[in-house]
C-alpha cells in the first residue's frame, strides 16, 4: 500500500487519465480523492459517478447532461457530471458497466475535450480529468469486444493496481483500531480496545469484502460490545 499511495502522489500532478484496479472494498474512490487533493486541481470539484448503479438509458444523460425539452420530462437544461467536473476531476467508478454506444461518446470527449450534451447543437469545451476504477478484467472484455480498446488504452495512461485487503498483512489490524476509535467516538464511548480473541479473529479472517467488510464488522461490533474490549464474539466473523 506504501507502493500505491506513492504511485498516487507522483502521478497526481501528471495530467493524465488514471485506472484503479481492485476488487470491491479495497478503497478505490478514497484513493481517487486522495489523488485530486494531492493535484493542482485540488480546489475545484470532485464529481463522483458509479456507472453500475445508474439504468443504461439514463447514464448518458448523467455523464453528458441535457438540454431543455431533449426528451420527455427535460425541464430545464442539466450539466452532466462531466461538465459539472469542469476544472477538477470525474471519477468514474465501474467504468467496465458502461455500454458500447455510450463508450463512443466517452471516447471523442478523451480525445477531444469537447462534449454534446443530449439534444445539444453546439460543442463545449471541458477541462475535467478523469480517474476510473473497476474490478473487472477491462483487457479481456477488449479481447470480447465488450470494451473498446482504444478507450482502454486513453482511460489507462496510468495504472495503479490496489491489492486485497488479505494481500496486505498486518493491515486488518491497523484498519480495525482506526475504525474502532472513529465509531467508539460515535456510538459507545465506553470501547477502548480489542480483545486478545478480537485481534486473532481479526489476523485469521480473510476479509473476502476487503476494507468496507472490516469497516461494517467493526461498526457492528462497537454497537454490541457490552465492556471496553470489543470480542471475537461481538464481531460474528462465523466460518
Amino acid at each position: 500500500m506504501l507502493k500505491v499511495a506513492k504511485t498516487v502522489e507522483r502521478v497526481a500532478s501528471a495530467d493524465v487519465s488514471v485506472m484503479l484496479l481492485g476488487a470491491s472494498g479495497t478503497g478505490k474512490e478514497l484513493l481517487a480523492r486522495g489523488l485530486h487533493q494531492a493535484s493542482a486541481r485540488k480546489d475545484k470539484g470532485f464529481v463522483a459517478i458509479n456507472c453500475a448503479a445508474i439504468p443504461e438509458n439514463l447514464l448518458e444523460a448523467e455523464l453528458f447532461g441535457y438540454e431543455k425539452g431533449a426528451f420527455t420530462g427535460a425541464i430545464k437544461t442539466t450539466e452532466g457530471k462531466i461538465e459539472l467536473a469542469h476544472g477538477g476531476t470525474l471519477f468514474l467508478d465501474e467504468v467496465g458497466d458502461i455500454p458500447l454506444p455510450l463508450q463512443v461518446k466517452l471516447l471523442r470527449f478523451l480525445q477531444e475535450r469537447v462534449i454534446e450534451r443530449i439534444g445539444g447543437r453546439k460543442g463545449i469545451e471541458v477541462d475535467t480529468r478523469i480517474v476510473c476504477a473497476t474490478h473487472q478484467d477491462l483487457p479481456a472484455m477488449t479481447k470480447a469486444g465488450s470494451f473498446r480498446e482504444d478507450l482502454y488504452y486513453r482511460l489507462a495512461e496510468i495504472v495503479v493496481r490496489i491489492p486485497t485487503l488479505a494481500e496486505r498483512h498486518g493491515d486488518a489490524t491497523l484498519l480495525a483500531k482506526h475504525f474502532l476509535n472513529r465509531f467508539a467516538k460515535q456510538m459507545n464511548p465506553q470501547v477502548k480496545g480489542l480483545s486478545p480473541g478480537a485481534l486473532a479473529a481479526i489476523n485469521d479472517w480473510p476479509w473476502p469484502g476487503n476494507v468496507r467488510e472490516l469497516e461494517n464488522r467493526m461498526k457492528r461490533a462497537v454497537i454490541m460490545a457490552d465492556g471496553k474490549l470489543i470480542t471475537a464474539e461481538d464481531l460474528d466473523l462465523a466460518d
